[in-house]
């Protein structure tokens, strides 16, 4: 019972700070009735490595950073689908991609432009954006040997990632989850989306049965 003790306070806690990082519009439901598609774009990436790189080395980098995240949310939410979990579809992401480079929308611009234009372009009703930090390269994979010593000399926290959701006809703010990545997150990107989503699941807001519910109500 002694041991069992500290780890239900740790997993408590844990379930606490994971709905602590968690932003739901209070009007979301009257907000997005109506959406069935939605496009995953590639993320912001920001690098701050070790490494004496090249500022275009950097950008390579921050760019395949941005568009791994971008595919590891695409094959969490397709599996999710299988499984008849979401009340929306998810736009292919190479189609995504290809409608970008058609309005010259880069990695390197897609900033400027606002959500209800990205919409607009990609012919959905929601955009999944976000921002991901980082110091070291975590779609390379990274070591999850766990060194007690590394959370006291910071070699341990890789970073902090960002995922929103924004409605695409206002460009209102909808749902948004941020969490700190670390060596206990996983060994790559798509390990991180897996975990933190996962945790996210239940507060993910286009659960097929909380629609049905919002609908009926």
């Amino acid at each position: 019972m002694k041991k069992i003790l500290p780890l239900i306070l740790l997993l408590s806690f844990c379930t606490i700070q994971a709905q602590k990082n968690i932003y739901e519009n209070q009007h979301f439901d009257a907000i997005s009735k109506d959406h069935k598609v939605l496009a995953v774009i590639p993320f912001l990436a920001n690098l701050e490595l070790k490494d004496n790189i090249t500022n275009e080395e950097l950008t390579k980098l921050e760019q395949k950073e941005g568009y791994a995240v971008q595919n590891a949310l695409e094959s969490y939410f397709l599996r999710g689908k299988k499984k008849k979990k979401y009340a929306v579809e998810f736009q292919n992401v190479k189609n995504t991609n290809a409608l970008l480079a058609k309005h010259n929308i880069t990695f390197k611009n897609i900033d400027i432009h606002t959500t209800k234009e990205l919409s607009k372009i990609l012919n959905v009703d929601g955009i999944i954006s976000g921002n991901i930090d980082l110091n070291v390269l975590l779609s390379d994979g990274v070591s999850t040997d766990f060194n007690f010593f590394d959370y006291f000399d910071g070699n341990a926290n890789y970073g902090r990632i960002g995922i929103k959701v924004s409605d695409g006809d206002t460009g209102k703010l909808l749902w948004k989850y941020e969490k700190e990545i670390n060596k206990k997150t996983g060994k790559n990107t798509i390990d991180l989306i897996d975990g933190m989503m996962k945790k996210a699941a239940r507060k993910f807001p286009y659960d097929k049965e909380r629609t049905k519910k919002s609908k009926k109500d």
